[in-house]
């Protein structure tokens, strides 16, 4: 009779260290989506900050159909022929960097009737964004500059919206 005892691993340690690499790839990849969308909601800061400039240099835009709610896409064409001399900057118009199409950027900009206030926003992706404007519930004209918590849940899935108004 032989009796060598063969060298290897069990099923049962397989198996544990399978499960354990399974947690640990749960983990990084939670915490990269979570820096993915951190990342994108500073990209739509950034660009809003940029527009907002634009759009509210002096007083506010007034679209010619009037106060409202607008796409920044559905504004387009009219800043071209209004501003020509800013035809390059508004071809490359900002877009939210998740959803944002060619036919709709998912910025939207909000003006009164007397163009004095105005707001640039969009709805952010990350649901532990600190709130700091918290007298608003929803975007404002003349509000300010910050992020605010809604009742409702936007289309990038999170309460949380970002604003640049004067």
């Amino acid at each position: 009779m032989n009796n060598k005892k063969l060298s290897g691993f069990t099923l049962i340690e397989l198996l544990v260290v399978i499960a354990i690499i399974g947690m640990i790839v749960t983990i990084v990849t939670v915490s990269l989506l979570s820096a993915r969308d951190k990342a994108r909601d500073a990209k739509r800061k950034f660009e809003l900050a940029q527009i907002g400039r634009f759009l509210s240099a002096g007083s506010c835009y007034l679209p010619n159909t009037g106060p409202g709610d607008y796409d920044l896409v559905s504004l387009k064409e009219e800043l071209k022929l209004k501003y020509p001399e800013y035809t390059n900057f508004l071809q490359q118009l900002p877009l939210d960097p998740k959803i944002g199409t060619e036919t709709e950027s998912f910025y939207h900009y909000l003006v009164t009737e007397d163009s004095q206030k105005c707001a640039l926003y969009a709805n952010l992706e990350d649901v532990n964004e600190s709130v700091t404007l918290p007298n608003l519930t929803t975007p404002t004209p003349g509000g300010g500059t910050g992020v605010i918590e809604s009742s409702t849940t936007g289309w990038n899935g999170t309460n949380k919206y970002f604003q640049v108004s004067n």
